[in-house]
């Protein structure tokens, strides 16, 4: 009896062996995870502002190769669709980014170009004034300096380069600020030689 037990767990065995010998690589998974990770690095905003998302979807596409190459396909299959899942994250997490910075950038140029404005003011205001001592020839080549940089941000954001808009939007408010800062002390000096 003893030995007819061994003979049949040596035969389950050996079944087993041969089964998972001819287990296929789950290859339609597999070129699914590469196709999905190849999306998200040809996607800008993806790699712009999905980055951990698609750093995970390529770990895992590689994880998921080197598990296929040992034959270990389950694993190479759950690999897949983690690869798959981060990818899309990724991708999802472009859309929402680049939605985020295109606001952000609409309104720090709408801020720039309000400014503007005021500074402009600002400056036609102090010119009125008698005896204000101030450069008024830079102080207006500053000022339309300022004005080109905010065209410059916003042709960025007409051409999706959010981040770009954002930055000049920044300059632009702060070569205004010194602008303003510059003719409130030329005011202040006049009034205090009263």
């Amino acid at each position: 009896m003893g030995q007819r037990r061994s003979v049949f767990i040596g035969a389950i065995m050996i079944i087993a062996l041969l089964l998972a010998g001819c287990a296929k690589p789950p290859t339609e998974e597999m070129e699914k995870a590469a196709a999905a990770v190849t999306q998200a690095e040809n996607d800008p905003d993806a790699v712009l502002y999905g980055e951990d998302s698609l750093i995970r979807a390529k770990n895992a596409l590689t994880q998921m190769r080197v598990s296929a190459d040992s034959k270990r396909y389950d694993e190479a299959k759950l690999l897949a669709q983690e690869a798959i899942d981060a990818a899309e994250k990724a991708r999802n997490d472009g859309r929402l980014g680049a939605t985020r910075a295109k606001e952000e950038a609409e309104r720090l140029l709408s801020e720039a170009q309000n400014a503007l404005t005021a500074t402009e003011k600002t400056l036609n205001m102090a010119k009125d004034l008698d005896k204000v001592e101030a450069d008024f020839d830079t102080l207006t080549r500053k000022l339309q300096t300022a004005g080109s940089i905010i065209g410059e941000a916003e042709t960025a954001l007409n051409a999706s380069r959010y981040q770009d808009s954002q930055n000049k939007s920044r300059e632009a408010r702060a070569a205004l600020g010194d602008i303003t800062s510059e003719i409130s002390g030329a005011v202040t000096k006049k009034s205090r030689k009263k």
